[in-house]
């Protein structure tokens, strides 16, 4: 059984997968960057209770973090719980693509990781929208990561507006009732959700006038659901690309050691 664990800035998810690739169970919870190795070791048992499925079982870990403070900790906890070293996704990894860009040794792991799922299983060219904690949008054509762009995501540009804002409230993320906003709280739902999804449908037109129409385009992220709803583009929602893309990178990177291990 391979572990697979993506650390991001607001939720830490967790997935189990099956030596083939079947993904038993998907478990989160918050990110909090001051736990320590041990809380963090609670945190991952306490996932596999609520899925009734046995840590012990596990042969592998591969994780992703783009919160370092909490990287070694994490691998820690993983290794402590399993036994595992656990495979830390960054530079020098094979991908089995082609990465186009200045940043290559600064690409964050979940962009990554959703990169190597999505062309696996879509055709080419590719357009992933990553919509966490920050909305990431990336072109890949064949076996190729052309570039991509970094947006402040829906969550942090809703609490900067309200912060800043003296008047404006704090509100919930909520589907508004109009693009009309008849009340500031409904007003500022639609400019989250309507803002969003427009400025998504222009990024991407952008892109495909720079390069080449995509084939597909595909969206994952804790906001994907919500915003791709109002997208004029047809977009496909993948929830677990991050996790597929973790378990492909594992495979690549540990086919032989992993033979060798079972001699």
């Amino acid at each position: 059984m391979i572990l697979a664990i993506d650390a991001g800035n607001t939720v830490m998810t967790a997935g189990l997968f099956s030596p083939e690739g079947t993904l038993y169970f998907r478990g989160s919870i918050k990110t909090d960057k001051n736990k320590t190795q041990d809380q963090l070791a609670i945190d991952l048992l306490d996932i596999f209770r609520l899925y009734q499925a046995d840590i012990r079982g596990v042969t592998g870990v591969v994780l992703s973090s783009v919160v370092p403070p909490m990287t070694s900790a994490l691998a820690g906890a993983a290794r402590q719980l399993t036994g595992r070293e656990p495979m830390i996704v960054g530079p020098g990894m094979k991908t089995g693509m082609n990465i186009i860009a200045e940043i290559q040794n600064q690409l964050g792991a979940d962009i990554v990781a959703s990169a190597v799922a999505a062309l696996q299983r879509y055709p080419a060219p590719i357009i992933v929208i990553d919509m966490g904690t920050a909305t990431t949008i990336s072109y890949l054509s064949k076996n190729t990561f052309e570039g991509c762009v970094i947006i402040p995501g829906v969550r942090i540009a809703v609490e900067a507006l309200s912060g800043r804002a003296a008047e404006l409230p704090h509100i919930a993320l909520e589907e508004p009732t109009s693009i009309l906003g008849r009340s500031t709280i409904e007003a500022m739902r639609a400019g989250a959700l309507y803002g969003n999804a427009g400025m998504i449908d222009s990024v991407i037109q952008r892109m495909e006038e720079a390069a080449k129409p995509a084939a597909a385009v595909v969206m994952t992220g804790s906001q994907a659901e919500m915003i791709r709803k109002y997208c004029k583009r047809s977009i496909v929602y993948d929830e677990n690309l991050i996790l597929d893309g973790l378990y492909a990178l594992y495979k690549k990177n540990s086919g032989p050691h992993e033979r060798r291990k079972k001699k």
